[in-house]
């Protein structure tokens, strides 16, 4: 049997259970030790309650984001399983892949992909891999974690004002940015074969800056995507499905990965969304590459020339619910 180990949670998103205390200060008004260490943020502007942020352990920074990534190429690789997950970006005739693996304990890459100022996010507690462009008007903003979570999901914040941004949505949440919504790029969450076979040998592939400065591919939420609740959530929860179950995001709307997998392929008007098994969970077993088959979706639009990628995401259900309140979660073929 799994079970999420609380006390065994040393990792990223989640430190001591002594840390996890809500707020109580007034809604709109920031608690007094949040401007000690958030100097530069503007708390005057919000578009959220206050009491909606809960501490996720870390400190600003205690989940290091990656900031100058190393690559190599896919042919070098002998540390990735062929079903190991990746989010793979192709932007400016360049692929360019991020093992979950890394992600996991880093959340946050800020990287230039095919000449794209680009940060690739994941959040393990809502299961939300999302690829930004992190422009925003003129500047090239980097990001960073806060140590603080909303709905269960990794808030972010922007080095050059220190506003605050929703990893899930992409939404300036706190500070001179509020309201700003940053651009989804279209990318993938695959199996590394796949991204291989379909990128090439000499495809890039991030990996570690210290070998061992990490537990890289080790899952340190183990059996979490089978647990019975989200950890760290104290919203509602969907109707009709599992909250930890995966959904396939796309524009607001949501389908069960259970609806996709079973379709094998599955359209609606422009709308194609693929299932092939093949790639490991990264929150299943303690070791990612012994994770169960969730298999690989790919989801694309037919253009004008044809089946073309747009950003989506596979989050938990639960985290869509949140985010979404009134959207329905698809779970039957219409």
């Amino acid at each position: 049997m799994r079970i999420l180990a609380l006390s065994a949670l040393t990792v990223p998103a989640i430190a001591l259970v002594a840390a996890l205390s809500l707020h109580s200060t007034a809604a709109r008004e920031a608690p007094s030790h949040w401007l000690y260490e958030w100097g530069e943020t503007d708390f005057s502007k919000a578009s959220i309650e206050f009491d909606e942020i809960m501490s996720g352990g870390p400190p600003k920074d205690g989940i290091p984001a990656i900031d100058n990534p190393v690559f190599v190429t896919a042919a070098e690789i002998d540390h990735l399983a062929d079903t190991e997950p990746v989010i793979s970006v192709l932007l400016g005739g360049e692929h360019r892949a991020y093992p979950l693996q890394i992600l996991m304990w880093h959340e946050i890459v800020n990287d230039t992909a095919g000449g794209v100022p680009v940060s690739v996010t994941f959040c393990p507690l809502c299961n939300s891999a999302v690829v930004y462009d992190r422009r925003v008007g003129d500047a090239v903003l980097d990001f960073g974690t806060t140590g603080k979570l909303r709905n269960s999901d990794l808030v972010m914040y922007d080095r050059q004002t220190e506003s605050w941004w929703q990893q899930f949505t992409g939404e300036g949440i706190v500070g001179v940015h509020t309201g700003t919504v940053l651009k989804r790029l279209p990318s993938r969450v695959e199996s590394f074969a796949r991204y291989r076979e379909r990128a090439g040998a000499d495809a890039l592939v991030l990996v570690p800056e210290r070998e061992g400065a990490r537990s890289y591919g080790t899952n340190p939420y183990g059996g979490y995507d089978s647990s019975a609740r989200p950890f760290l959530y104290r919203g509602d929860l969907p109707e009709g499905i599992a909250p930890l179950a995966r959904v396939v995001v796309v524009d607001g709307e949501a389908w069960s990965l259970d609806l996709i997998r079973e379709a094998g392929r599955y359209e609606r008007a422009d709308l194609v969304i693929t299932w092939e098994a093949g790639q490991n969970s990264a929150l299943d077993s303690s070791t990612i590459a012994d994770g169960r088959d969730i298999g690989n979706v790919v989801v694309q639009r037919n253009g004008g020339e044809g089946l073309e990628d747009v950003p989506y995401d596979i989050s938990f259900a639960f985290a869509f619910h949140a985010f979404h309140p009134d959207a329905p979660i698809h779970t039957a073929t219409e």
